[in-house]
């Protein structure tokens, strides 16, 4: 999401906290592998989730969020193949809700795949009024459980608008803070991982820390820097999904 914020606005200083903060979904799809994938598909159109590298941006012909998505894809030709990259559990999704065919990347969000079936089994169980809200980068069988399917800003608007009182969450626990002080009076359940553990927290989430954030203020470091030959092929798929998304 750095590099995102640089190449839109090459010109200003864009810093991280901890440079090491990464992501398992960016990770899963190393732009040398992905460009021999898209040339053995060489009349698809790349259409990637926000959540890549630079590098792979800079041979997609379009970007989309977990928002934006469904519609960016519905107003694409029929007959236009479409490679969909890198998290394979939201193209299926993107699949379902537009009825594309696409052709997916094999990438993964690690903490999304996490998520016990079992365990949300049981707090639906526990909690039969509740309503399970779930991220589209969640597994399939995950998502067949839930009520009410979207993007994070998704799911906290709907947790203001739902009459529901008592929600099941399926994404990663840190819009918890946020869902709470935007609708303190409501239950908020949590979905464990796999075995009961706590996985389903993003380590490189957690990499930045309030300290870091002071120390990177002040000293304007660590800067997210990258070629201007990468910048500039990334950003035109950004901005076509900008001009499509009015």
């Amino acid at each position: 999401m750095a590099e995102t914020a640089k190449i839109l606005s090459p010109e200003k200083i864009v810093v991280l906290p901890d440079i090491d903060a990464g992501c398992s979904l960016a990770d899963d799809c190393p732009a040398d592998e992905f460009a021999s994938f898209r040339e053995s598909h060489p009349d698809h159109l790349v259409v990637s989730y926000i959540n890549c590298t630079a590098a792979v941006k800079a041979q997609s012909d379009l970007i989309c969020t977990s928002s934006n998505a469904v519609d960016l894809v519905k107003q694409l030709p029929e007959e236009q193949p479409v490679l969909f990259a890198p998290d394979r559990n939201l193209g299926r999704w993107v699949e379902r809700q537009s009825g594309r065919e696409l052709t997916l990347w094999p990438g993964r969000c690690f903490v999304h795949e996490t998520f016990s079936e079992e365990a949300l089994i049981k707090l639906k169980l526990d909690h039969p009024d509740a309503e399970v809200i779930a991220h589209p980068e969640c597994q399939e069988n995950l998502l067949d459980l839930a009520d009410f399917i979207g993007s994070t800003s998704k799911l906290l608007v709907h947790s203001e608008t739902s009459d529901c009182d008592t929600f099941i969450v399926v994404t990663e626990p840190g819009i918890l803070h946020q869902m709470k002080q935007r609708v303190p009076e409501k239950k908020l359940l949590d979905v464990p991982g796999l075995d009961g553990c706590s996985c389903n927290a993003c380590p490189y989430m957690r990499m930045n820390s309030l300290e870091k954030l002071r120390d990177c203020l002040e000293t304007l470091s660590p800067q997210i820097t990258m070629e201007e030959s990468i910048r500039s092929k990334a950003e035109a798929p950004i901005r076509r999904m900008l001009e499509m998304s009015k």
